[in-house]
């Protein structure tokens, strides 16, 4: 929005205009009082301030008292006023747009312990999670996530807290180091560990140091049943 004058421009506030602009446009900061004597026949930093207050006062420009290169023209000042408030609008949306994520049980993360055949059954139908849409990796299909309520504290040194809420994909195979949902078939009992292959055997590791990890010695006795994208602290 162009300033409001209340006087006519002369051709000296303009050229101190121009000065300003073309000066802060090239430098990214604004001339000093020194530089546009410079640049125009204005003979003293006194003339320079002078002419200054008269534009501040006919609301062409802006700067802060006793402030070095404060000067600032006020449609410019306004252009980046717009452009940090669209910035802030942009983020606020892109939180704002958020996703119900299902809580279909809760996970054990502690020793396992045996669970009902179907055992990401235990929350009711309506029990869900807003999560903001960002916080999810823009590659990753959104519509089958699920949700599960960390029961104990194996993995406290992973982040993840006895009642925190964790966000999972599914999944029926997992790489060395994830943390996954695990089900031991032949004792029918679930965990929450971090997995890793080690030959035959797969190795179900705590990321708790008072607790030791569990073996399983064949990987056809493991049904990973999803892997964790995110965790919700619960505070």
């Amino acid at each position: 929005m162009a300033p409001k004058a209340q006087k006519k421009l002369k051709e000296r506030h303009k050229q101190v205009l121009d000065v300003i602009r073309e000066y802060s446009a090239k430098h990214g900061y604004a001339p000093s009082y020194r530089e546009i004597c410079a640049r125009t026949d204005i003979t003293s930093t006194s003339m320079v301030n002078y002419y200054l207050e008269q534009l501040e006062e006919m609301g062409y420009i802006e700067r802060v008292e006793n402030i070095s290169r404060s000067l600032q023209i006020k449609e410019a000042a306004q252009e980046k006023v717009n452009q940090v408030l669209g910035n802030v609008k942009q983020a606020v949306e892109e939180i704002s747009r958020s996703l119900t994520i299902p809580i279909v049980g809760r996970i054990v993360a502690s020793e396992p312990v045996p669970i009902p055949e179907s055992d990401f059954s235990l929350f009711d139908a309506e029990s869900n999670i807003q999560v903001p849409e960002s916080l999810i990796p823009f590659n990753m299909q959104k519509e089958n996530l699920f949700a599960l309520e960390v029961d104990g504290d194996s993995m406290i040194d992973a982040m993840v807290n006895d009642g925190d809420v964790i966000i999972m994909k599914p999944a029926r195979e997992a790489r060395n180091g994830e943390m996954v949902a695990v089900r031991i078939k032949d004792q029918n009992q679930t965990t929450l560990k971090h997995f890793y292959h080690e030959g035959d055997r797969v190795r179900l590791q705590p990321a708790n140091p008072t607790m030791d990890p569990i073996y399983v010695d064949s990987s056809s006795d493991i049904e990973v049943q999803g892997s964790v994208v995110l965790v919700i602290r619960q505070l």
